[in-house]
């Protein structure tokens, strides 16, 4: 059996997020307070397991971490519980480097830490 997440180039994720698809950051606090996706939900890998997602199983769901790793963990996990989900290949890192936008919490421009 391959587990193996699915993943998507950075590309792909921003068209499928423009068209409605969910983006999640699962990296730790600090890390999202640094920068993020303007448009991501953040919960972190840690309280991913223990959180109610139901609404997420009618919706493919976008993830993202710093270099692609945890991302991956967590589409495992959230695919185990019916969800529809992607890993972004290369995670925030690839997503600043491909020119996608990154915002800190208080809305200034943002750093991937």
């Amino acid at each position: 059996m391959n587990d193996a997440a699915p993943q998507l180039t950075v590309d792909q994720a921003r068209w499928m997020v423009a068209g409605g698809c969910q983006l999640l950051d699962v990296r730790e606090p600090y890390e999202w307070e640094a920068g993020h996706a303007p448009q991501a939900t953040h919960i972190p890998m840690g309280q991913l397991a223990s959180t109610w997602l139901p609404r997420w199983t009618k919706r493919r769901v976008i993830v993202l971490c710093r270099s692609g790793s945890r991302a991956a963990d967590a589409v495992r996990i959230l695919r185990s519980r019916g969800v529809e989900a992607f890993a972004v290949s290369g995670g925030m890192n690839a997503w600043r480097e491909a020119g996608g936008p990154v915002v800190s919490s208080g809305g200034a421009p943002g750093l991937v830490a």
